[in-house]
């Protein structure tokens, strides 16, 4: 498979504490899209503000190719994806899968041969290819 990166557009998938920094980056030099499902956390990045202070809005807006949505139709142009979900830990020890499975459902329902799909969430070995990617091909 060849990946032209002249024509790559980047959809960041959570906008936490590893995200956000990698959507900036990403945004400075490539059209990016960060999506988060919490509305008010997107409406507060669009307005030039971290409350996490992961990246000050100097970062922010030198991030020129960068734009902000909760909505997933905004990512379905995109051709090149990053998962940053969190995944907790639960009572019992084990991690909880649930933001990684509704990332993974979300992206079996816009992406496209061709796509690149990165898993930045920290799981347990052989949870992309068991757990996540099935989930994108339902």
């Amino acid at each position: 498979m060849t990946f032209n990166i002249n024509n790559i557009r980047i959809g960041i998938i959570g906008l936490g504490y590893v995200g956000l920094p990698l959507a900036v980056e990403f945004g400075r030099k490539y059209p990016t899209v960060g999506f988060d499902i919490n509305t008010a956390r997107v409406e507060e990045l669009k307005a030039g503000t971290d409350t996490t202070l992961e990246c000050s809005r100097e970062e922010l807006e030198a991030a020129d190719q960068l734009t902000f949505s909760s909505s997933v139709d905004a990512i379905a142009d995109c051709n090149f994806y990053i998962v940053t979900v969190p995944t907790p830990i639960g009572d019992s020890n084990r991690p909880i899968l649930t933001p990684l499975r509704s990332a993974s459902v979300a992206l079996g329902g816009i992406i496209k041969t061709g796509d690149v799909v990165v898993y930045e969430s920290t799981v347990y070995p052989g949870a992309t290819e068991e757990f996540c990617v099935p989930l994108i091909e339902e």
